[in-house]
């Protein structure tokens, strides 16, 4: 079972008529399968190699060279920025209940997925994953995930 988020817990408790219910059983009494498809695109996304580089799938050549032409960049620098991924942006702008508790959360989550998925698809390529928290807990813009190459760092 998934720990709840604070900022769900009134909502799951008000469920059978005040019993609650557990957050797999709301999932299955308020979602869908569309949805359900599009998480699994985030929650086992796809990498790939692309030279020496690790990489969301989908990153093109030309993205791969502006930002290595960027002054001071370094291949750990590259494969940051190109796969880092806003927690905020998995929901539409506006969405109105983002929270940090649940950036929070599904950041942990998101990194954990990472770590198995870059070590189980890519053994010989350790990265570093790295699930950033921002000093003020209520921007909730900067809550983010991004990976790199063990290699790269120095």
């Amino acid at each position: 079972m998934s720990d709840i988020p604070e900022s769900m817990a009134a909502e799951l408790g008000a469920w059978n008529n005040g019993r609650g219910v557990d957050l797999e059983s709301w999932v299955g009494c308020e979602g869908n399968f569309r949805l359900a498809v599009g998480y699994a695109s985030l929650f086992w996304p796809k990498f790939e190699a692309v030279g020496k580089y690790i990489l969301m799938k989908g990153a093109t050549a030309e993205k791969i060279r502006g930002f290595e032409a960027q002054a001071g960049s370094t291949p750990q620098s590259v494969e940051a920025v190109i796969n880092h991924l806003h927690i905020e942006d998995i929901q539409h702008l506006g969405c109105e209940d983002i929270s940090a508790d649940k950036l929070i959360l599904l950041g942990n989550m998101l990194k954990e997925i990472y770590e198995a998925k870059l070590f189980w698809q890519f053994p010989d390529r350790p990265c570093t994953v790295e699930f950033y928290i921002p000093e003020d807990a209520e921007d909730l813009t900067d809550y983010q995930i991004t990976f790199w190459q063990k290699a790269f760092e120095r």
